[in-house]
């Protein structure tokens, strides 16, 4: 982390520190002194592969929990395979998924387009392809994008055939 960011030891083993405490004030246990550094690209192929199976959440989630909590070897086939089959994905499918190419082009769309809004880190958020939210935020900043995002948006009703009635505030469904 020194390395990677340009920054002392001691900054990298505080901020270190701090995240293993914001990841506890969360309900996460994390144990990033045991975590296993390597190659996530597979692992990001078959959370691309989840999605396609509707199971993108849940593969993200064990991979996550895997790596910073359970200090697996998230970069290695069998442990995706595992993790993959945990979630309900089938073992054969995720075996030959991970032996090919496949969803390796989403991968990199999504690297792509990680360098053209020039992010650098993770969590990045972006709202509407037009505010972005780097680092971890607290709630009131999220409330504030999304309202910003609200009022300058117009707000397009769909099916106002049936009475909905939308404003700034939301839309108000009637009862039948």
């Amino acid at each position: 982390m020194a390395k990677k960011y340009g920054m002392s030891i001691a900054q990298a083993k505080a901020n270190t520190q701090n995240m293993v405490q914001m990841a506890k004030n969360a309900g996460l246990d994390y144990h990033m002194d045991t975590l296993i550094l390597t190659n996530t690209f597979d692992a990001h192929r078959l959370t691309m592969y989840a999605k396609t199976k509707g199971l993108m959440k849940e593969m993200t989630e064990r991979i996550l929990r895997a790596h910073f909590t359970e200090s697996k070897h998230i970069g290695d086939h069998q442990t995706l395979i595992e993790l993959a089959v945990e979630v309900g994905l089938e073992r054969e499918a995720v075996e030959k998924m991970l032996t090919s190419d496949e969803m390796a082009d989403a991968v990199r769309a999504d690297e792509q387009m990680a360098q053209q809004y020039r992010i650098t880190g993770v969590p990045f958020f972006l709202i509407n392809k037009k505010y972005a939210l780097s680092g971890a935020q607290p709630t009131d900043v999220f409330v504030q994008a999304l309202q910003k995002v609200i009022a300058e948006d117009e707000i397009v009703v769909l099916n106002s055939e049936e009475g909905l009635n939308c404003d700034e505030n939301g839309c108000e469904i009637p009862e039948k």
